[in-house]
């Protein structure tokens, strides 16, 4: 018999007796449950096992046995719904609520945070959206990147604190000549299934990387001898070990990488694993093989919960990692809350190769024409007011680059123009039905569509979009964090005239030739926008909004926080 159909029965025979314990017999109890006398002397059975009650039958024809109720009927509805809830089924929770939408933002909100169960420690957070791909090779948006540092190792790694490069799978490395480098491995590292970490592993995944013009220098990959690799470049790269420090360079097992749920359910080396990647739930269990210290937390578990539950939390369920779409409202807290704004922002890309900007008119006008502070008006109309968004006038917070005019633009003509952002983003329609009322008082049609992540970064059908809307996280402060971005997918080459992005690679590739020189950035970054090839819009604040349950919480600059290092401590 299910469960749910041992508590309907259970429901029967506590609305007969109204909850109130009383002598009564098998046969009673069979015409209640309209069943034989062996089926409900088993059913009584099975819900004393569960403690809803106790059966205890008297000796001799005639005489009344006795039935004690331990839980009402209401403990077993709460116990049903909170399993819903658990499982993601929260429609039918706010159901069997009777549609009280409060009653089910405090179950919600009961179940996350921190807790231990048979001795492991268990943190729960919610999120808007689900994980379908962690995949570290393909387009990463902002928490998927740290998710994948949390179940994936590279060669080296940049430490989230100091920002500089340190030993991961590999635990020395040395330059035999700018164009040759030799990685010494780890030995007896194991992935995820319990195979071990192999030469061929690491060969598959680098080699994997190189039709990215980020990895294109990468020429050869080779073990010369057993937990040793050697990289040759066919262009010096005295920053090598950077370059290798990046999501997505994460060594993956070349076995379960080309199965076909490796996306969903990736086997990596790092300090957890996936045990479960659903619409509903992420959940991310310690690799008690992992080379370095064990995680001190056993288990993450991430809810993804729809914007109508997620709207009632409230901020200090304990960890709530970017968890409500950077809402203001969302992350205020009593708590000393640990935000910083984002190494990144909101932009508008334009598309001057084979968008209406490759005229230069048209890439004047939106430039010219569209900017933050013109915005605020038409947001505020959209009452965006609860996000926490910060002007940029660069791609990170300091950087000026855009030049705000006063003076009236307009556009060269009477057109449609198309706009595309990515799909599961909160933030992005405001900002697109903004810009789209904004250029219709131009006489300028914005037509707007939405594609899943991927196809932002790897775009299919360019010639028929004009403007991207996108966001970039860099993940660290140091100045070539710029250069995976603009150089390992295909949605800057796609929009950038072929001419200047080729001078782009090159500029990387005179710069990796000279030791102990900083990437300079910024001027990239301001090229990028007095080109009209991008507009920067809002800088969003990231953060850790926590409660005392856990100690050592520290925000990384994805606006996450490690996982393995955070603990509760036992009441004592």
């Amino acid at each position: 018999m299910s469960g749910q159909r041992l508590q309907t029965q259970f429901s029967k025979i506590y609305a007969h007796f109204g909850g109130t314990d009383s002598d009564t017999n098998l046969e009673t109890m069979a015409d209640i449950l309209c069943c034989t006398r062996r089926n409900a002397r088993m059913v009584l059975n099975k819900m004393a096992e569960q403690g809803w009650l106790s059966w205890d039958p008297a000796v001799g024809r005639g005489k009344q046995s006795r039935l004690n109720f331990y839980r009402t009927e209401s403990d077993l509805q709460m116990r049903r719904v909170r399993k819903w809830v658990q499982e993601g089924k929260l429609d039918a929770a706010l159901e069997e609520l009777d549609n009280d939408a409060e009653k089910l933002a405090r179950l919600i909100q009961e179940q996350l945070g921190v807790s231990t169960q048979e001795g492991k420690q268990i943190i729960r957070l919610p999120y808007y959206r689900s994980f379908p791909t962690l995949n570290p090779s393909k387009p990463l948006r902002r928490s998927e990147q740290h998710l994948v540092t949390q179940i994936f190792n590279g060669l080296t790694r940049i430490n989230e604190k100091t920002e500089q490069v340190e030993a991961d799978l590999a635990h020395h490395w040395e330059a035999i000549s700018p164009q040759h480098w030799r990685f010494y491995l780890r030995p007896a590292v194991k992935f995820h299934d319990g195979s071990l970490l192999q030469a061929d592993d690491v060969i598959w995944s680098l080699k994997a990387l190189t039709s990215s013009p980020f990895f294109a220098h990468i020429a050869q990959i080779e073990a010369p001898e057993e937990n040793v690799i050697d990289v040759i470049l066919s262009s010096a790269d005295f920053y090598l070990p950077e370059t290798l420090a990046i999501p997505m360079a994460a060594i993956q097992s070349k076995k379960a990488a080309q199965s076909k749920d490796a996306d969903r359910m990736p086997i990596g080396t790092g300090p957890y694993r996936v045990a479960v990647n659903n619409d509903r739930q992420l959940v991310l269990k310690a690799h008690d093989q992992y080379f370095g210290f064990r995680a001190l937390t056993d288990e993450i578990e991430i809810w993804v919960l729809d914007s109508a539950a997620m709207c009632f939390l409230q901020p200090t369920a304990s960890l709530d990692p970017t968890a409500l779409d950077s809402r203001q409202g969302a992350l205020q807290s009593d708590n000393n809350d640990r935000l910083e704004l984002d190494e990144g922002c909101n932009y508008l890309l334009l598309n001057r190769q084979s968008g209406v900007a490759k005229d230069d008119r048209w890439a004047k006008y939106i430039s010219q024409r569209i900017s933050s502070l013109r915005l605020l008006p038409y947001l505020a109309k959209l009452e965006i007011g609860e996000y926490r968004l910060v002007n940029a006038y660069g791609l990170v917070p300091g950087w000026i680059h855009s030049k705000v005019s006063s003076a009236t633009v307009l556009p060269p003509a009477q057109r449609t123009i198309r706009l595309v952002h990515q799909s599961e983003n909160p933030l992005f329609p405001l900002l697109a039905q903004a810009l789209k009322e904004m250029l219709a008082e131009d006489g300028v049609e914005l037509e707007i569509d939405t594609v899943p992540y991927e196809e932002m970064m790897n775009p299919k059908k360019a010639k028929k979009i004009d403007i991207w809307l996108c966001g970039i996280s860099f993940g660290n402060k140091r100045p070539e964090a710029v250069l995976p971005w603009l150089t390992s997918f295909e949605h800057i080459s796609t929009a950038m005239p072929s001419d200047e992005y080729t001078e782009l690679c090159e500029k990387m590739s005179d710069w990796r030739a000279q030791s102990e020189l900083s990437f300079d950035a910024e001027s990239l970054g301001r090229e990028l926008v007095e080109s009209s090839l991008l507009i920067p819009l809002f800088h969003i604040w990231l953060g850790v909004v926590d409660s005392a349950d856990l100690e050592d919480v520290s925000s990384n600059r994805v606006g996450w926080f490690d996982f393995k290092s955070v603990w509760k401590k036992p009441l004592i």
